[in-house]
């Protein structure tokens, strides 16, 4: 009789709940095309659906899916109350949690929030950056509109959440113009979607405004965006490899639905081929930046964990795991010790304690690893390479390093192939880490793309000039792949020499010299029989207080603390010091002026032309005293290195041969 009375209850209270809502729709038959009622657990289901009770069978659906417990999420999963009841969510999460119920939405995380309007205006483009409108379609806040409802217990978040699902759905739909299939249906946007979607449902589920109806408009438009995927996937890198994670991550999440077992095989597939094209034999993604590479190593993770939600982890190869693993060795062997990797590419900085949280848990996963265990609890465990300075040598990243602690001097420079979307023409920039400090943070890259102001804010960001590499009359250099001629590694001395075809008729090479592991000298040649103003720019960072030498062609940095840094051209023949404007951008949409300058020289036709540059780190507010002698095999244009070089007293020998 008790359970009787529940059920009269319940159905009084899901009708009340329907009656109430204008936009609910009938329950039919056809309501239920895309799940498969022969599913383990859904007969309850199937007979109600059978008999043509289909709101009786959306009802029992409903109850399956608020008790299920085969489908678990990293985060976000049924049976997890007592992690949010009751409990603060953080203000960002809870900001826009209260933010969205006014219908005030922030897109991307580099700007504001921007109002939408009371009926939500899904065009609206604010600032006319294309990833404001890409992203608003992500519905980042749908999440945190979850958690604040599960933190809560206001139904106030789930009405809206509900009614913002369906005011999307309604506004947006698939084919309603071009340009909003190429923003709201952009693929990358439907995966993000199908991606967040499930941990959203998994917040909502519980609450009374999530009727049996809106359950079944719930899945058949997760179907939908799901199945629109593999018919439009992008042609290649991380975007594909996103796609494919979160179809197969759908297929794991929602096995009930008919196509979840093609969306698994769809994405496995596509994983499993583009891991072979996309990482390099030396473990690193083919469009060299170092951000979008971890999101690779992410990506292929998160497939595999959906793999073995869906007890199909067999269909990934042991060479998988195995390419995964290099690829977050690839990782610790450029980073710095403050976890940081270089800004190539489009990276961005992040938190030390979010990195070691990325290490812990691929520690997890490849516990015998000692490297990663070592970066996973900052070097209380496992242990760091018997070797310092290393190379990636088809990626083109080269790291010089004397250590692996905070205490260490750590140079990564950038001279490799050509990527895809995030390249710049910077073939030879690099960012030095001192004792605590990176002096020479990369210019990052600000924007995205957009209308012609946002496109020329971009391009300012990826101008070979604002990068610490050689130019030709300040244009940019031809984005083309680098020729490594030399790697070798010592006791007391690095070398890299490398060629690239910056220009027409004109090819740079650059040899890099760590000695005693504590100072760099760096020669630069421009071969060939192009002409014109040459230049070797550096850029410093924002707070460094630069003092410029110019009858000495030197700068040394002023810091109070005593970590300071001096760049002097020591074959400083017809060479001038110039300052130059300089910017970096470490959060999207945000930029601060920082020193630059730039050595410059004229080249003539058919004579090749050089720049050498000492790098010196040092301690103190005095500059060290720098003498350079040639010694009698020393030939700057035959490409013959032998000079000696005092630092306050102390003499170093480097001798090289060139290669032309």
């Amino acid at each position: 009789m008790k359970n009787l009375i529940k059920t009269i209850l319940f159905t009084f209270a899901i009708l009340k709940i329907s009656f109430g809502n204008a936009q609910e729709k009938e329950i039919t038959k056809t309501s239920f095309d895309n799940v498969n009622l022969t599913y383990p657990g859904l007969e309850k289901v199937n007979k109600l659906f059978e008999a043509g009770k289909y709101t009786d069978a959306a009802n029992e659906l409903l109850t399956y899916y608020r008790t299920r417990k085969n489908s678990k999420l990293s985060d976000f999963n049924l049976g997890d109350e007592a992690k949010f009841k009751g409990k603060e969510i953080g203000k960002a999460d809870q900001e826009k949690a209260d933010n969205a119920l006014l219908h005030q939405f922030k897109p991307q995380k580099g700007y504001g929030f921007f109002d939408y309007g009371k009926d939500i205006n899904w065009d609206y483009w604010p600032v006319k950056d294309n990833e404001i409108r890409w992203q608003l379609h992500r519905v980042t806040w749908w999440q945190s509109m979850g958690i604040a409802y599960r933190a809560s217990g206001e139904e106030k978040y789930a009405k809206e959440w509900i009614f913002q699902f369906r005011d999307w759905e309604k506004k947006n739909y698939l084919g309603r113009s071009i340009e909003n299939n190429h923003i709201a249906w952009r693929p990358l946007e439907v995966s993000e979607r199908i991606q967040s979607l499930p941990g959203t449902f998994n917040l909502f589920v519980v609450s009374p405004n999530f009727t049996p109806a809106f359950l079944m408009e719930f899945l058949n438009s997760f179907d939908k965006q799901t199945s629109y995927i593999p018919e439009n996937y992008s042609k290649e890198g991380n975007h594909l490899l996103f796609e494919a994670q979160r179809v197969l991550g759908a297929g794991a999440f929602f096995p009930e639905l008919k196509k979840a077992e093609e969306w698994r095989k769809s994405g496995i597939e596509v994983l499993n081929r583009e891991i072979k094209l996309q990482v390099l034999p030396d473990g690193v993604q083919w469009e060299l930046s170092p951000t979008y590479h971890i999101a690779c190593i992410d990506i292929f993770l998160k497939a595999y964990n959906s793999a073995k939600m869906a007890g199909v982890e067999k269909e990934f190869p042991n060479t998988y795991s195995e390419t995964i693993e290099k690829m977050i060795t690839a990782v610790a062997n450029i980073s710095f010790p403050d976890y940081n990797n270089p800004m190539f590419g489009d990276s961005w900085p992040v938190e030390k304690r979010l990195r070691m949280k990325q290490f812990a848990d691929w520690s997890k996963i490849f516990p015998e690893n000692e490297l990663m265990k070592y970066f996973a609890t900052n070097g209380a465990k496992g242990k760091v390479p018997d070797y310092l300075s290393s190379e990636l040598p088809n990626a083109g990243f080269y790291t010089f390093r004397n250590g692996w602690n905070d205490q260490s001097t750590v140079l990564i420079l950038k001279a490799g192939p050509p990527a895809e979307f995030h390249a710049q023409p910077d073939n030879g920039t690099f960012e030095l880490w001192v004792k605590g400090r990176n002096f020479t943070p990369d210019s990052g890259s600000y924007l995205y793309s957009g209308d012609a102001e946002i496109t020329k804010k971009r391009n300012w960001y990826r101008q070979t000039k604002v990068h610490s590499t050689l130019t030709l009359n300040n244009e940019n250099m031809i984005i083309t792949k680098a020729q490594q001629n030399k790697w070798k590694t010592s006791k007391n001395l690095d070398i890299l020499t490398y060629t690239n075809p910056s220009y027409t008729d004109l090819n740079h090479q650059r040899t890099v010299f760590f000695i005693d592991k504590k100072y760099f000298v760096i020669i630069d040649r421009a071969i060939g029989k192009a002409t014109g103003n040459l230049g070797i720019h550096f850029q410093l960072k924002e707070d460094s207080k630069p003092v410029f030498d110019t009858a000495k062609n030197k700068i040394y940095t002023t810091y109070a603390d005593g970590n300071n840094l001096l760049i002097q051209a020591i074959h400083s023949d017809h060479v001038t010091l110039t300052e130059e404007d300089g910017k970096v951008s470490y959060i999207y949409a945000k930029e601060v002026k920082r020193p630059a300058f730039v050595f410059e020289k004229i080249k003539n036709e058919n004579k090749n032309e050089l720049f050498a540059t000492i790098i010196f780190p040092y301690g103190g507010s005095k500059a060290p005293e720098i003498k350079v002698k040639p010694n009698r095999n020393n030939d700057f244009e035959k490409g013959n290195i032998d000079l000696n070089i005092t630092v306050n007293g102390k003499k170093s020998k480097i001798t090289a041969q060139l290669i032309d």
